[in-house]
């Protein structure tokens, strides 16, 4: 699926009205269920950076990092800002639309880390996305993008919607390779208690630690 030419139809969505409507109201909720959010959260502890800077793109009222582990500042990236005044974890929030604007507001090489938590699919120019990534994240910084089988189906891309989560984990792999700007990326099936709790799966690539630019 991935190996073929992806084009515009593949990103196109069946809601194209402007995503600041859709999000307008807040959704207060963590979009799958506490074991993948526990599961998610030890994936955080392992592989984020603990007293970094971290990035929380596409974040919402909760960001899922672990308690216990202190980050220097958290900057989360959102839609709503009901959603991001009810995430005590961030430090900084920004409201921005990736989709309108894929270009991030930071300086090179700014972060230590970056998550991207089960939202991925409502991108509809990704890779430029996945490009800033590795320009404000430091060498061999993670990038961390989790996903699991919820979303809201009028706003994921087509793509997303013709296929299944071995396929989607194929698929942010071709996100991240497509730059040309990250190490091979890691796919993790995180699924805490499959067929009894929601499947959570992630993508992780570190910044490469030279760039060709």
């Amino acid at each position: 699926m991935v190996e073929a030419e992806l084009g515009r139809a593949h990103f196109q969505r069946i809601d194209e009205t402007d995503d600041a409507q859709f999000y307008q109201m807040p959704r207060l909720v963590t979009h799958i269920d506490d074991p993948a959010c526990q599961a998610l959260s030890a994936f955080y502890r392992t592989h984020l950076p603990a007293n970094g800077d971290i990035i929380d793109l596409m974040s919402s009222c909760v960001s899922h990092f672990p308690d216990d582990v202190a980050y220097r500042s958290v900057t989360g990236l959102g839609m709503n800002t009901g959603e991001l005044d009810a995430n005590q974890r961030l430090s900084w929030r920004i409201i921005h639309d990736l989709n309108r604007t894929p270009v991030l507001p930071f300086e090179d090489a700014s972060f230590d880390g970056c998550a991207i938590a089960v939202s991925v699919q409502y991108l509809v120019r990704p890779i430029d996305v996945f490009a800033e990534i590795s320009r404000v994240l430091k060498p061999l910084a993670p990038c961390i993008v989790s996903f699991s089988n919820r979303m809201f189906p009028t706003k994921a891309v087509a793509v997303w919607r013709a296929v299944g989560d071995a396929d989607h984990g194929r698929l942010v792999e071709h996100y991240f390779i497509e730059t040309g700007k990250f190490g091979e990326p890691e796919f993790h099936d995180m699924s805490p208690n499959p067929g009894n709790s929601d499947p959570l799966y992630v993508v992780m690539a570190r910044r490469a630690a030279m760039v060709d630019e």
